[in-house]
């Protein structure tokens, strides 16, 4: 039981780590060498893999989800959580732990209660 806890630790760090090492091998290009069609920073790319890292960590440590299966994405600060919970109160907190993290602006919460089976 104790296992549980120290996984969602070390894949939290995991995460964040990952994350520090992507924003730190991007470099700052011009607006107009941004690839045609993309309407995205590199600097908005990398703040929004930044924030799905923090929302993602945040969830793993939050007593009150069972994270296991919420998929996060992020676009210009609007964080989208899919996937499964096991109850609508578990679908609730998601929302409320991911709207207290720093750098999000909306939260679109699609996650659905898993049928009980």
């Amino acid at each position: 039981m104790k296992r549980i806890p120290m996984l969602k630790t070390v894949a939290g760090l995991a995460c964040m780590t990952f994350a520090l090492a992507a924003g730190a091998q991007t470099t700052t290009t011009e607006p107009s060498a941004a690839p045609s069609g993309s309407s995205e920073s590199v600097g908005q790319h990398v703040d929004d893999a930044t924030i799905t890292t923090k929302v993602k960590t945040e969830l793993l440590a939050a007593k009150n989800v069972k994270s296991e299966h919420i998929h996060v994405k992020t676009r210009k600060g609007v964080v989208s959580l899919t996937g499964t919970v096991p109850s609508a109160e578990d679908r609730d907190n998601a929302k409320q732990v991911v709207e207290g993290v720093s750098g999000v602006s909306a939260v679109k919460n699609h996650l659905k209660v898993a049928a009980a089976g």
